[in-house]
């Protein structure tokens, strides 16, 4: 059995993000939909596919193996366990114990159509079970055969070595964009020194830099953004101004607001990957065409300075979303 590495010399530098095919931004689309999206973005060159059992209550899994199983052996194919749907109640729950996270994995594999999943994320810490038996748990998946390599969702650096003292993690999967800098605290300087991978989510700023989303009417009722503060009508307002300044420098540089976005991301190290999500097919070739946009340092400090944590309005979750996560926070 062949098993790829995340971002080898054939992948390009940039994955998918799956979600968004079945909750959390507009409607989900139909299964036929979804499985048309994933295989157009395969016959357009992604091989990084990104999805989890939390998404859509495993739906997105099961169109996702749908789409694949007969590309299964050139793609990279990333999921996550820890946090699920609970069926009975309905709400979301994170449980990283050790028999969770194997019964999650089994299910993840029948519904992803394969007999092993490239890189298998703990999706979220559970504050109940200290990571070092997750993570082991996740060892022992490794050695069976199960999954390729281990990665971490949305921790801290300090977790992170925690880890790592158990078993090699491959990666780290957290926000990260221009207005999303949290893993610049710890995270990213941790990861560069292990030579773990760190894989960016939301790169494009939840749809902000993609400079589409200007009414927040459009939003649908279910959409997560309407419960995040930076979202919130007198935030965003304040925070649209930014991208005045920011729509100039595509200008300068030639290039759409979102490759932009991704091509600052890709100037921040050669370890980090980029997975922004996206169901429409011209948009998947645009963010595509960043992987080849080389910024000058000129141009990454004026981003730097435009839009940071300190010139964006809001805070990244609400609080019961911020509970959630390990990730170190800015004073």
């Amino acid at each position: 059995m062949t098993r790829m590495l995340i971002n080898e010399s054939n992948q390009p530098g940039i994955g998918l993000g799956c979600m968004n095919l079945s909750q959390a931004y507009g409607t989900p689309l139909s299964e036929d939909s979804a499985v048309k999206a994933l295989q157009e973005a395969f016959d357009m060159g992604y091989r990084h596919f990104d999805t989890a059992t939390l998404y859509g209550g495993g739906r997105n899994e099961t169109v996702v193996g749908k789409a694949l199983k007969d590309r299964r052996q050139s793609i990279f194919l990333a999921s996550k366990c820890g946090m699920a749907i609970d069926k009975e109640r309905g709400k979301k729950e994170i449980d990283g114990r050790p028999q969770t996270l194997r019964v999650q994995c089994e299910a993840s594999l029948r519904r992803l159509q394969t007999d092993h999943i490239d890189l298998y994320y703990l999706h979220r810490l559970d504050p109940n079970v200290p990571i070092e038996e997750s993570v082991g748990a996740l060892a022992e998946m490794v050695r069976e055969g199960k999954i390729g390599a281990i990665g971490l969702s949305e921790v801290s650096a300090d977790t992170l070595r925690r880890a790592q003292a158990v078993d090699s993690i491959a990666a780290v999967q957290t926000e990260y964009s221009l207005w999303s800098r949290n893993a610049e605290i710890a995270v990213l300087d941790a990861c560069r020194e292990s030579g773990t991978r760190f894989v960016a989510f939301s790169p494009l700023a939840r749809g902000f830099l993609t400079n589409t989303l200007r009414d927040l009417d459009s939003l649908v009722e279910k959409d997560i953004r309407n419960n995040m503060p930076r979202f919130h009508k007198e935030n965003f307002e304040k925070n649209l101004k930014l991208l005045d300044r920011y729509m100039a420098i595509t200008q300068e540089v030639d290039c759409t607001p979102a490759q932009l976005a991704l091509a600052w991301i890709k100037s921040k190290g050669d370890f980090i990957v980029p997975i922004p999500g996206t169901r429409s097919a011209a948009h998947m070739l645009e963010n595509m065409g960043a992987d080849s946009i080389r910024l000058d340092n000129d141009i990454v400090k004026q981003l730097d300075f435009l839009i940071n944590q300190s010139t964006v309005h809001g805070s990244r979750y609400n609080y019961g979303q911020q509970v959630e996560i390990d990730t170190e926070e800015f004073i």
